[in-house]
This record gives structure tokens, C-alpha cells and sequence, in this order.
């Protein structure tokens, strides 16, 4: 392909180690993330469920919600985005139509995951995840569907607080067999299990450095010294946001004006910068 999104992500990650990427949860945050420096992004289906919608992450939204989101996100930016498809929306014809419907929005790739249809946020605890040999399937489905060899299809395993490790090497071995391109190991909870993980497959592997869960808060240097390809903070910005939205809520209410708030917000001139609002007017 001509532009290619799963190619530009690669060469991302061989510029870049381990890659940091960042949860941008529309099309505005994208182009933040870009002035910041970051050279890829990501969609949390979480923050879609969250914040799109005001619903859990119980894998309720459908493969239409995220990709609203993905064309909004992919029309204001070109950096390559990563995006978190759930169980993948269904049998495997459906995800098949997410690996099209996904590609032709222009994103950069996709990660599966391996728990069950009704699935949990990945740090909650009574996670129920398929067999292995159903997770094959969906690879494989989603494998056969890429139009362009470059598109990521990531596999997520959610084995660790089920299996332990030792579940986790085993179905990462039958993955990258599968033909997953990279892994998505969920709720490691030390830096020697990356290692290991490393050691016994040759795919990339992210980890997830999210906040208040089960992965202690890693730094750069430690997960790239561990093995670590892809440092992902998938919703860090969107946190902040919430909380800062909350906070100019409440002063607005017990105040009766946002005044002590204007040192937290981004400036009219700010916001016109990083949209190119004078290079529209020209």
C-alpha cells in the first residue's frame, strides 16, 4: 500500500525504544499528542465506553462506536493508531469486517484479546478468559483478513491473573504461531515477567502502564532495560481530563465563576495554535 499506516507504526517502534504510546481519546487530543513529540497513538475501548458513551468497559459498545471514533481521530492526525478491538465483535466473519472496516479508516492496527465475549476491564478481578485454541481462531480469522501485511493485529492475553506466567508464555508461544504480530500481555505485576516473556518468543511485546491497576508504574528506562518494545499509557491524558472537568465544575458552582480556575486552562490563543485555526481563515 501506498501509505502505509502498519508501516509507519513499525517504523516507529525501530526509531523509538521502547515506543511510547498514548491514549488519545478524540481527534483534538491527537493532535496534542502529535505537538508533544509522541510519533504513535492509541484508542482505549475502555475510554470509548467511558467517555463516548458514559457506559463500564463491559464490552457492551459495538465495532461501528470505535470506528466513529477512529475516523473522527484518523481525519485531524497521521499518526499511526493502534486500536483495541475487544474480543473482536463477535465470530470470526465479524472479525474479519473489523480487520477491513478498521484498515479502510486508516488505522495502524488492532489487538485482540482473549477473554471471554462479556469481558472485564483487564485490572478488575473474576476475569474468564476462552481456551487457547478459540483465541487461535480469532487470530487467525483476523490474520487472514489483513489487506495490507503491514496492519498490526496484537494479541492480548489476559491469562496472568488466571494462569500465572506460565499461562501467559504458553498461550504467547501459540499467538505468535497463530500469526499475531505483537503481544499485549495484561496486569504483569514485575518487570522479570516481560523478560521472560521476551525470551521465549521473537514478536514484539507491549506493556501496559496504566494507572491505579495491578501494573506498578514503570519508567522507560526500566521497561526498556526488561525487553519491553511498546510502553502504552492508554488513558492517562483522559484521566486528567475528567478530573480537571470535575474541579472547574465544582468551582463554578461553589464559586459562581470560573475565575480560579483560568490558571489550569488552555489559553483561546493556545487552542487556535495547535488546531492551524489562521491557516483555515487563509
Amino acid at each position: 500500500m501506498q501509505d502505509s499506516a502498519g508501516l509507519r507504526f513499525r517504523q516507529a517502534m525501530a526509531e523509538e525504544k521502547p515506543l511510547q504510546l498514548v491514549g488519545t481519546i478524540n481527534a483534538y487530543i491527537a493532535i496534542l499528542a502529535k505537538a508533544a513529540g509522541f510519533r504513535a497513538i492509541y484508542l482505549s475501548g475502555a475510554g470509548v465506553a467511558n467517555s463516548s458513551f458514559g457506559i463500564p468497559d463491559q464490552g457492551t459498545i459495538t465495532l461501528e462506536n470505535v470506528l466513529e471514533d477512529v475516523r473522527r481521530i484518523m481525519g485531524a492526525s497521521d499518526l499511526p493508531l493502534l486500536v483495541d478491538v475487544d474480543t473482536g465483535f463477535g465470530d470470526s466473519s465479524m472479525i474479519s469486517k473489523t480487520i477491513k472496516k478498521m484498515t479502510d479508516a486508516g488505522a495502524a492496527g488492532v489487538h485482540i484479546e482473549d477473554q471471554i465475549s462479556s469481558k472485564r476491564c483487564g485490572h478488575l478481578a473474576g476475569k474468564e478468559i476462552v481456551p487457547t485454541a478459540e483465541m487461535v481462531e480469532r487470530l487467525t480469522a483476523a490474520v487472514r483478513a489483513k489487506t495490507d501485511p503491514h496492519f498490526i493485529v496484537m494479541a492480548r492475553t489476559d491469562a496472568f491473573s488466571v494462569d500465572g506466567i506460565d499461562g501467559v508464555i504458553e498461550r504467547s508461544k501459540a499467538y505468535q504461531k497463530a500469526g499475531a504480530d505483537m503481544l499485549f500481555p495484561e496486569a504483569l505485576t514485575d518487570l522479570a515477567q516481560y523478560t521472560a516473556i521476551k525470551n521465549a518468543v521473537d514478536i514484539p511485546v507491549l506493556a501496559n502502564i496504566t494507572e491505579f491497576g495491578k501494573t506498578p508504574l514503570f519508567n522507560r528506562t526500566e521497561l526498556k532495560n526488561a525487553g519491553a518494545d511498546i510502553a502504552l499509557y492508554p488513558l492517562s491524558a483522559n484521566r486528567s481530563m475528567n478530573q480537571a472537568a470535575l474541579e472547574v465544575f465544582q468551582t463554578i458552582r461553589s464559586e459562581g465563576t470560573q475565575k480560579a480556575s483560568l490558571s489550569s486552562m488552555q489559553t483561546r490563543e493556545d487552542l487556535y495554535k495547535y488546531l492551524g485555526y489562521h491557516s483555515y481563515e487563509e
